[in-house]
């Protein structure tokens, strides 16, 4: 793929400037950082203890998720607490890692209430927040609301539209979301004046859309030959769109074993591996354009704690210079 190594991402937060380097990976957790093998919720026992340590280790972000209910077909409740009280939380709680949402669920959501709730965040963040923006794929949830999923795609799109112009001082804008005639204002701005916003998979938007209007992408694994023809068609589209790259992040189950040379098995959306056989993946998606990788730990058997110091030890070093 093209090489961007003098071409720097766009300056939009300290949370992003830290987490996302052209050619360079870093390494984040989802959250809750915890074993939940078993069944779809999880023991929050030690959650904030947690955070703490991953930041104190070294790691670059902690990611929150949107899921407002715990539905049986989609098989996890997340972190169970809602995102925006989560990250209000966190941003007193810790000093420097960076707060991911990966990912808003916009269609559920008023982009005003959005809006505002993710400013809060960044500005008493110091200017941490990366928000992660999707159309949702729990169709469950839409009934509950007294909403329709059919038209997601369609409301995605103008929340967005709503979100990014509540950045702007006395903003005018009218679209399905709502109607801003100018003569009102929303307070607190972004940090830095604008937030970061990733796009998860297509959100139902099409591939031009999403390269012009995100921050960056989120995408799920694939075998390394497959994801790097993603990413370069990805930075293509960026670059023809926006005129200049933007990063790409991707999760990864994961299940750390005690041999370090533990050859990888395949588990859910990740493997279970020796910690040199999942630093040689790493490096490979580094190497093809993955500019950030947030590790769930839900399947793995080993201790967290222990699991998160092996991992900062062994990996964080060749992540972070």
């Amino acid at each position: 793929m093209r090489d961007i190594a003098d071409t720097a991402f766009a300056s939009l937060n300290r949370g992003y400037n830290a987490t996302f380097r052209p050619n360079r990976l870093s390494l984040g957790l989802v959250v809750p950082i915890a074993q939940y093998p078993n069944g779809p919720v999880p023991d929050m026992a030690g959650h904030l203890e947690r955070a703490q340590l991953a930041e104190r280790l070294g790691f670059a972000a902690v990611w929150l998720r949107d899921v407002p209910f715990n539905v049986p077909s989609f098989g996890d409740a997340g972190q169970l607490f809602d995102p925006f009280t989560y990250l209000g939380f966190l941003a007193g709680q810790t000093s420097h890692i960076a707060l991911g949402v990966a990912s808003i669920v916009l269609p559920l959501r008023h982009p005003a209430h959005v809006a505002k709730a993710a400013a809060s965040a960044d500005v008493l963040s110091a200017g941490r927040l990366i928000l992660g923006v999707a159309s949702g794929d729990r169709p469950e949830e839409y009934p509950a609301m007294n909403l329709t999923s059919e038209d997601r795609g369609v409301r995605f799109r103008e929340s967005f539209d709503y979100i990014r112009a509540m950045s702007q001082d006395w903003p005018s804008l009218t679209n399905g979301a709502g109607q801003l005639a100018g003569d009102m204002d929303m307070l607190p701005k972004p940090l830095s004046g604008r937030l970061p916003m990733l796009i998860t998979g297509s959100s139902r938007q099409d591939s031009d859309w999403i390269a012009r209007n995100g921050d960056g992408w989120m995408t799920y694994p694939r075998p390394v030959d497959a994801q790097a023809s993603v990413i370069a068609q990805w930075q293509a589209r960026a670059l023809a769109e926006s005129g200049a790259p933007k990063p790409v992040l991707q999760p990864l189950y994961i299940d750390l074993s005690e041999d370090p040379d533990e050859a990888p098995r395949p588990i859910h959306l990740g493997f279970r591996s020796g910690v040199r056989p999942l630093a040689t993946y790493l490096r490979q998606i580094e190497k093809i354009g993955v500019n950030h990788v947030a590790l769930n730990l839900r399947f793995n058997q080993a201790g967290i704690e222990a699991t998160l110091e092996k991992l900062a030890a062994d990996l964080l070093p060749h992540f972070t210079e």
